[in-house]
């Protein structure tokens, strides 16, 4: 499955005549303890477990070994910077914090350090406009298209009306929870329906106020920004109050196993965007084997396969196509940071690309590029099936409204560039 090109060639002809090969490093900012461990460690399994095969397959990326640098957050923001601050000088080649806390706090001190950030589906929205921020991409999707996506699943399910309908979003009281409320309060405006918004503190343990609400305002709808312990309370508190689960969904970070199972039949019915598809990839086997059955997971193989897992695994890949681009782009195998990000800017994910990869259709067909660091925004629906143990994807990549949220990205990261005295353009 390696990249067959003659720049390819032409670098492995590069490379073997150096005298000696860095490591490519590669941080993991994760939380395997805490009350967001269900979701941090087979994300952070996915995302090591990826790496271990390329280096146990193909010798790494372009000739160079990978070296994963894990440190553990918590979820904790000031951890998640004294993790970054102890990691940059290893030679860390790009960040994916998997935090919108942290991620707030490193988009400063990155773009300083000139080292890439990469938040997959999360992070700070408006850092889709590459021309503001030069070094954070988001691609393939970021919050507010999840909320396009959300709503027009349900215009959809509703003969392409909503007016008159409610809904009301459930979610974390901090900013990640708070991400997608600007662009739900515009498509409220634009489609008519009524927007209601009960916040949860973390961790998300104590939620029975909120649901009282719901029952007694019965919306038509819950639409749900959680993680961690706040996902499966929220779908238990749901069925206690027996709420329709077909009317309630989750975002892509409320939509992994260890959110449905502890309700068992109750959360049947229950529905979640997300970013990536889950099937039996090829490239699952042959982590198995190469990498599991070897003795080289970077957890216990439980999480083999599951939606988190996957994800990390997805994160883990793009980077390495940015790093393999990166390569391309200058002709030289032991690449930095500044050049990773040109790898990124230049990323292109094409269907016969995933494919090669093992990984055919696991996300939507993109190109990044100076102007436009946030992918196609596209995003699927699927549902928990409980007697399966299964979630069962029930749409293809859905679109967002690009009329709604290019304008509200083009806002706030104008009011960024003129807060931090940032001139736009391309480097």
């Amino acid at each position: 499955m390696k990249r067959k090109t003659l720049a390819a060639m032409a670098l492995g002809a590069a490379v073997a005549g150096s005298s000696a090969l860095a490591d490519l490093v590669i941080p993991d900012l994760s939380y395997r303890t805490g009350p967001y461990a269900a979701g941090g460690t087979p994300f952070s399994d996915g995302y090591q477990d990826y790496f271990a095969l390329l280096n146990a397959r193909d010798g790494g990326i372009g000739g160079e070994t990978i070296r994963v640098v894990e440190c553990e957050t918590g979820y904790n923001t000031e951890k998640g910077v004294e993790c970054y601050e102890a990691t940059k000088g290893e030679g860390a080649l790009i960040y994916q914090p998997l935090s919108t806390g942290i991620t707030y706090q490193l988009i400063p001190k990155a773009t300083a350090d000139e080292i890439p950030i990469h938040t997959m589906g999360y992070g700070r929205t408006s850092a889709a406009n590459g021309e503001v921020f030069n070094w954070v991409f988001n691609y393939p999707a970021n919050y507010w298209d999840a909320a396009s996506v959300a709503v027009n699943y349900l215009l959809d399910e509703n003969g392409g009306s909503l007016d008159g309908k409610t809904i009301a979003l459930v979610y974390h009281n901090s900013a990640y929870g708070k991400e997608p409320i600007r662009t739900l309060e515009a498509l409220s405006e634009m489609h008519g329906f009524e927007l209601s918004q009960l916040a949860v503190d973390h961790p998300g343990q104590e939620q029975k106020s909120q649901w009282l609400q719901i029952r007694r305002e019965r919306p038509d709808y819950v639409l749900m920004w959680g993680w961690g312990v706040m996902n499966q309370v929220a779908v238990q508190e749901a069925a206690n109050i027996n709420f329709p689960m077909e009317n309630f969904i989750g975002n892509w970070w409320a939509g992994a196993e260890h959110d449905v199972t502890p309700a068992g039949a109750a959360a049947n019915g229950y529905k979640s965007l997300n970013m990536n598809r889950v099937i039996d990839y090829p490239v699952l086997e042959e982590i198995k084997t190469m990498v599991h059955d070897a003795g080289n997971a970077a957890g216990d193989g439980s999480n083999l396969g599951s939606v988190l897992y996957v994800r990390g695994m997805y994160a883990a890949m793009l980077a390495a196509e940015a790093i393999a681009k990166a390569q391309e782009i200058h002709g030289v195998a032991d690449v930095t940071p500044a050049m990773v990000r040109d790898g990124m800017a230049a990323l292109e994910m094409s269907a016969g690309r995933m494919e090669e990869l093992g990984m055919a259709g696991i996300g939507p067909e993109f190109s990044v590029s100076c102007q436009n660091h946030g992918g196609s925004g596209e995003g699927i629906v699927q549902q928990w099936n409980a007697s399966a143990s299964t979630w069962e994807p029930l749409t293809d990549f859905i679109t967002p409204d690009k009329s709604v949220i290019e304008p509200l990205i083009a806002e706030d990261s104008a009011a960024f560039a003129s807060e931090n005295n940032i001139t736009p353009g391309c480097l």
